[in-house]
């Protein structure tokens, strides 16, 4: 046990937490700074006159404090302004442009934490305090000085203060919430709740725990360092020892490429290991910064894109039942309206019986609904504390709500079902979806014009679609309608007798034949004919086709009614054949691919389109099903769940060859 052992200990231990947190390019494994961790506390314990101020030791909490005291800042902490859709983005730029003609501006995403302001004093931390009202913060240095990407001593021995935001892994945070639950202490509600109130602990052992982070985004003197943008300004404070966003922060100077970014990341939020609740856009001149100055709360060269809410809360009214095209019964949600993701939403998905009994939900209740899979809005749970005692219990109905036939509650079904062929509901509904996007794609038939059409007698079954040309002087004298919107829905029908084999399945409604599944019969099977004439053991071979999907399919094709039907379409001039390329290469066939994390060279649409033109398919989840995990840059937990299960895992450069 030597001095000069220990300064090496610390020397290592400092360059390893800067290559992990700064560099993000690890150089000794987990196991290995434990290892040296645990030597040095043993030093330190033997010789606490030895201990250094940037010892990594002091990162493990154990400082208590009564309360938190209160810190003035020297520069306000102001707010940024917020954008909520593309027009105000355009409008914010459309002002900076009045001051400055052609500004640039740098990208970064907005991590969703809790705001920190970090004091050095000749490259030492001396305080670390939160955002408060922007004038006054709390002095949180005890906890800030357990963050391992918040050097506590810089490479520079400079006075400077930097301001970013400490945040919570989603790894860290599903961590934390089994341990709660392990303990039986409540569940924080999100990543940003869990880490602010970590950091205000008033035990720093509590949030040395944590596992919390920090991300650096800001210098407020700039020019006091001879430095005159903020793009340098975050590559300087890199130099010390920061943490900064850079692998995903962007320099833009078009407004195109600037809504561009926006788009890209709006898809990717899910896929990174943080939250992030929007972008936030600066202008990168320092100048520039100055000469558009300030309003009283907010700088006016910077504002945040803030993404539309994914989860919001308002009250169930009522309860409405639809009869879908399979003859499902659905009980929905009317609500009253709100926004959620950029959309007004007056309407959710309850599921089935089962959902809103689970939930016990009741009409009255206060309830939160989110998009499931952006897409349909859905009941998530009921905020029972806020009942009155005046809700409404929920009862399933019995008969169906159009055709008053009596409902089925089918074996090892949460659903009940209209089992009459003839109910309007279920042709309307398997109408619509035939000229969904997804499945024929016939543009301009949105469900109002479908249902129109259908109750005037125009639309009685799929090939009626294709005979529409027939009253097409009668449809041009239909109020909202005129010849040139007629000619339009008609070329899109006309067009749709060209699709390829695997959407004309989809559109047909067989049941358990979904998207993926009508392109894996496609792409085997090649013709309708040769589907129609497939045994059921023929299809149960058929990798991800199982038992209930293949009697479904051998059904539908035993009924005369349907049969007819597909010789209509055939005479119609409809294309039954798969038109799509498939060129079979082993390192592919009847595997199941998963994508995480950022590909640079090609987009993630491009390799899904490669992985099924080779015969592959792909997934959205890791499973034991699960064959190939292709990482890019960032991969989330997708990549540390197929580590644990033993998949393999493809790199971006090892993909790319495979596919060439």
């Amino acid at each position: 046990m030597t001095i000069e052992r220990m300064n090496e200990l610390v020397e290592l231990l400092k360059e390893a937490n800067y290559n992990y947190h700064v560099l993000d390019k690890p150089t000794i494994t987990d196991q290995e700074y434990d290892h040296y961790f645990r030597e040095l506390i043993l030093i330190e314990e033997h010789h606490p006159k030895w201990r250094r101020d940037d010892s990594p030791t002091l990162r493990v909490g154990g400082e208590i404090i009564d309360s938190f005291d209160k810190i003035r800042h020297e520069i306000p902490m102001l707010s940024l302004g917020n954008v909520f859709n593309e027009s105000e983005i355009i409008a914010f730029h459309e002002k900076v442009k009045k001051v400055v003609p052609h500004p640039k501006y740098v990208c970064e995403l907005k991590i969703d934490g809790l705001s920190v302001s970090l004091l050095y004093k000749k490259g030492k931390l001396v305080r670390g305090a939160t955002r408060g009202d922007g004038s006054v913060g709390e002095d949180i240095t005890h906890n800030v000085k357990t963050i391992r990407s918040i050097p506590l001593v810089l490479n520079e021995k400079v006075d400077i203060e930097v301001r970013g935001e400490i945040y919570m892994s989603k790894s860290s945070f599903q961590k934390l919430n089994k341990m709660c639950e392990q303990n039986h202490k409540e569940k924080f509600a999100n990543p940003r709740n869990a880490a602010a109130g970590s950091v205000r602990q008033l035990d720093s052992s509590v949030a040395a725990k944590r596992n919390l982070d920090c991300f650096i985004y800001h210098l407020p003197n700039p020019l006091d360092y001879n430095i005159y943008y903020h793009s340098d300004a975050l590559t300087y404070m890199k130099k010390l020892g920061f943490t900064t966003n850079d692998s995903h922060n962007q320099t833009i100077a078009d407004i195109n490429d600037l809504l561009a970014y926006i788009s890209t990341y709006t898809k990717k939020r899910d896929e990174l290991p943080y939250e992030i609740d929007g972008i936030v856009i600066k202008v990168d001149s320092i100048s520039d910064q100055n000469r558009l100055g300030f309003t009283a709360r907010t700088p006016k060269w910077a504002t945040a894109y803030k993404f539309p809410a994914m989860e919001v809360l308002t009250k169930l009214s009522a309860i409405q039942f639809t009869v879908g095209r399979t003859g499902k019964i659905t009980p929905n949600a009317i609500l009253d309206p709100v926004f959620l993701m950029g959309s007004r939403i007056a309407r959710a998905t309850l599921h089935n019986e089962d959902y809103v009994k689970g939930k016990e939900i009741k009409i009255g209740d206060i309830v939160s609904i989110r998009k499931a899979g952006d897409v349909i809005p859905e009941v998530v749970e009921v905020k029972k504390e806020r009942r009155t005692g005046k809700e409404i219990d929920f009862e399933m109905i019995r008969d169906c709500p159009i055709c008053h036939i009596k409902l089925v509650r089918k074996e090892k079904e949460a659903a009940y079902y209209c089992m009459n062929s003839k109910c309007p509901a279920k042709k309307i509904e398997a109408l619509i979806h035939y000229a969904s996007r997804n499945a024929m794609n016939i543009e301009g038939f949105g469900e109002h014009i479908v249902e129109d059409f259908y109750n005037m007698g125009y639309l009685k079954d799929y090939p009626d679609f294709y005979r529409l040309y027939e009253h097409k002087e009668e449809l041009m004298e239909l109020e909202g309608f005129g010849e040139k919107s007629i000619t339009n829905l008609l070329d899109a029908i006309e067009k749709s007798k060209k699709n390829s084999l695997e959407r004309l399945l989809f559109g047909l409604g067989i049941r358990q034949v979904g998207q993926k599944n009508a392109k894996i019969l496609a792409t085997h099977f090649k013709h309708l004919d040769f589907l129609m004439d497939a045994t059921y053991e023929t299809l149960v071979s058929i990798k991800d086709v199982g038992e209930i999907m293949a009697q479904n399919i051998v059904r539908y094709f035993e009924n005369s009614e349907h049969l007819k039907m597909i010789q209509t379409l055939k005479k119609l001039g409809l294309n039954m054949e798969y038109l799509g390329k498939v060129n079979i290469d082993e390192s592919f066939a009847n595997k199941t691919f998963v994508l995480t994390g950022t590909l640079e060279s090609i987009t993630r649409e491009e390799a899904k389109q490669q992985i099924e033109s080779k015969g592959g398919k792909t997934a959205s989840s890791v499973s034991k099903k699960t064959d190939v995990v292709i990482v890019g840059k960032d991969p989330g937990s997708k990549y540390q769940k197929a580590v644990a299960l033993s998949i393999p895992i493809w790199d971006e450069e090892l993909f790319i060859r495979k596919i060439r």
